[in-house]
């Protein structure tokens, strides 16, 4: 029954690598026929004629001119003084693009003041804003991001259209309002982590079963007679050697693959001395006196340190993990030189990462193609946090968190979870991850700003459950050329979740769609 026990947690450990999103059905929704669905459960595109390059270029805000000046990237850790722009629901990303219609006189000085200051021009600092309460004061938020002016057009009435790009991540140092109520921070860039990938000498080639048993029986037999081994003895210090090849950041993410393991271990207790002595026995009888992986990695750290330094282990000694050889045989071709299985460097490596969280979006969106992302995991964080559907305050969480690595780890586990939109007030259910749409050539989720100055993030579904209308459909202002858009508000609470918009052409397909804002949904999304 252990025996059956260690198996079962293996396989839970191994499906690490290649664990899928299962949907479930939501009772009350409305079932997708197989005609209007492909086989990634992603609305098929056959009978779709709306060209989605147009959302991307914001129209609706009329003729702006480029300002035809890109700037450079500043240094990690340099201090700037740039002038502030936030509001209630907006979260920048690196990458990004931010459309504004400024229209409150502080923040029209604001954007003017960046085209023309020297220092950094046409650049200014995007940060959230929010509330600890209904009736709590404002607060900006520690981490931002700066946000380079691409598109900019002066209106008659003396409001700004302009097109924003997010560039760099900046922590808020202080923050101060001058004579004309601009808002301006001191802030300082974030110096990004490098993408890690596993050490190229992590890994050796799996040496053969026999002659695996003949090294470790040697090993055995020389720690039990107390003896040495110039060979051993050359190698004593390779732990050492290994991590001083490693650069600042691999050096961290390989500590802390090891201390994950410690603590999984800690977790899953040790095993029984009697399993021990019938390894051993199973072992000898077949000529490999070697620890077993299973006693190995489930004994505590400093049993495991004694067992190491007796059994003659270290960083350059091969050997095969149980959780590797087993089920997932395929994974066998290469053994950890660092005695870590293969799977403990995949859960940090940012490559192996962004090709997992890629796969998934593809499987919930369907397109656009992620294949270029995957060689950029930075570039590929930023872009699934800011296109995933979640609510305000978790999108925040994202930009805070630094390192690539990490970042995708939480991607991972929120794109797990992602399967029901609720409504935050109320949580009904409201669409299925299978119902998103995509509308603009940027994804299902983007920024898109109204006649009255105010941004809204916005993802799209093919269909939507529990929503009642609210107004007649207006043709203008449309952030979807030739669409109508009509006001909706949740059926059960009666906030507003966002618009549904109707084709105005009949030859336009899909003849309809909802937009929902992303700051009325929940992250309960199982």
């Amino acid at each position: 029954m252990e025996d059956e026990a260690e198996r079962r947690r293996i396989e839970q450990i191994l499906e690490l690598d290649d664990e899928e999103l299962q949907i479930e059905e939501v009772e009350g929704l409305p079932e997708s026929s197989d005609d209007d669905r492909d086989a990634t459960g992603v609305a098929s595109t056959d009978d779709f004629t709306f060209n989605t390059h147009l959302t991307s270029l914001h129209s609706y805000l009329g003729e702006v001119d480029d300002t035809r000046h890109r700037s450079g990237f500043w240094e990690g850790g340099a201090i700037l003084n740039l002038p502030l722009f936030y509001q209630e629901g907006v979260v920048l990303f690196p990458e990004a693009t931010l459309p504004l219609r400024v229209v409150q006189p502080n923040f029209i000085a604001a954007v003017n003041r960046a085209m023309t200051q020297a220092d950094a021009p046409y650049t200014m600092g995007v940060i959230r804003v929010y509330r600890d309460s209904e009736d709590g004061p404002s607060r900006l938020a520690k981490i931002g991001t700066t946000a380079e002016i691409r598109q900019y057009r002066p209106i008659e009435d003396g409001t700004i259209n302009v097109v924003t790009r997010g560039q760099q991540r900046f922590r808020l140092r202080r923050c101060w309002t001058d004579a004309e109520r601009v808002t301006f921070g001191e802030i300082q860039i974030i110096e990004e982590d490098v993408a890690f990938r596993t050490p190229r000498d992590a890994y050796a080639k799996l040496l053969p079963l026999s002659n695996m048993r003949r090294e470790r029986m040697l090993s055995n037999n020389i720690s039990s007679h107390g003896g040495g081994n110039e060979e051993y003895d050359s190698e004593a210090n390779s732990e050492e050697s290994f991590e001083s090849e490693l650069s600042q950041t691999e050096r961290r993410i390989h500590q802390s693959a090891i201390a994950a393991c410690y603590e999984a271990d800690r977790m899953d207790g040790s095993t029984s001395s009697d399993d021990e002595n019938k390894l051993s026995e199973s072992d000898n009888q077949a000529g490999s006196p070697c620890l077993n992986d299973s006693s190995f990695i489930g004994s505590s750290p400093s049993n495991r340190e004694k067992r190491v330094r007796n059994a003659g282990l270290r960083f350059g000694t091969r050997f095969v993990a149980s959780k590797v050889a087993g089920p997932r045989s395929h994974l066998s071709c290469a053994v950890s030189r660092a005695f870590w299985p293969i799977w403990v460097y995949r859960m940090y490596d940012s490559y192996c990462l962004a090709q997992k969280a890629a796969d998934m979006w593809k499987q919930i969106v369907g397109v656009p193609s992620m294949d270029g992302f995957v060689k950029k995991p930075d570039l590929l964080s930023f872009y699934i946090a800011s296109k995933i559907p979640i609510s305000e305050p978790t999108r925040q969480e994202l930009l805070e968190i630094d390192g690539i690595s990490y970042r995708l780890q939480r991607e991972i586990e929120l794109l797990k979870r992602l399967d029901r939109i609720r409504c935050k007030i109320c949580q009904t259910v409201i669409a299925r991850r299978s119902d998103m749409l995509v509308m603009s050539s940027d994804g299902p989720l983007g920024a898109y700003v109204n006649a009255n100055g105010f941004v809204h993030e916005v993802m799209t579904f093919s269909k939507a459950n529990g929503l009642a209308l609210r107004s007649p459909p207006y043709k203008e202002y449309s952030w979807f050329p030739g669409y109508a858009w009509t006001i909706i508000n949740c059926a059960c609470c009666e906030t507003q979740m966002g618009w549904l918009f109707t084709a105005t052409n009949d030859k336009l397909k899909p003849k309809s769609f909802w937009g929902i804002k992303s700051s009325q949904v929940t992250d309960d999304m199982r």
